[in-house]
C-alpha cells in the first residue's frame, strides 16, 4: 500500500483556531488604527474599517513572511507553511492576505481545509505542536 501526498501532509488547523486568530488579528489592527487616527477620528470615520483592513493585509503578509504566521496565528499557535513545509515568500504571503481581505476566498475550500487563498499561495495553515 502506498501513501499519497495527502497522507504525508501535516494536518490543517481547526476552523475554531483559525477564527480565533482572525479575531485577534482584527482587534490588534483596530487598536493600531485607533492609535494612528486617534479615538475621535476613528469612531467618527466612515472609512476607518478600510484602514483597519489595509493594516491587516500588511501585518498578515509581513508577519507570515518573517515569522510564519500573522500575529493572531502566532498567538493561537498556528503557522502558515508552503505545501513542502517551508516558509512563504513575500509575494505569496501578500496574495494570500489580500484574498483573505476579500472574505469569500477563505469560505470556498477543499476537503483538506485549504481555502482559495491557500490554493493561490500554495500554502496551508497547520497547528504548531509542542515538541
Amino acid at each position: 500500500m502506498t501513501n499519497s501526498a495527502a497522507d504525508l501532509a501535516p494536518e490543517t488547523a481547526s476552523w475554531g483556531r483559525r477564527l480565533l486568530a482572525l479575531v485577534i488579528d482584527w482587534m490588534a489592527c483596530t487598536a493600531i488604527t485607533v492609535l494612528v487616527l486617534g479615538a475621535d477620528r476613528w469612531s467618527g470615520s466612515n472609512v476607518s474599517g478600510f484602514y483597519t483592513l489595509g493594516i491587516f493585509v500588511v501585518e498578515a503578509a509581513v508577519f507570515t513572511t518573517l515569522l510564519g504566521g500573522s500575529f493572531g496565528q502566532l498567538m493561537t499557535r498556528l503557522r502558515v507553511v508552503r505545501l513542502d513545509g517551508g516558509r512563504l515568500g513575500p509575494l505569496p504571503a501578500l496574495a494570500r492576505s489580500a484574498m483573505i481581505a476579500l472574505v469569500i476566498p477563505p469560505l470556498v475550500f477543499k476537503p483538506d481545509g485549504r481555502g482559495l487563498h491557500d490554493l493561490v499561495a500554495g500554502s496551508r495553515v497547520v497547528p504548531l505542536h509542542a515538541g
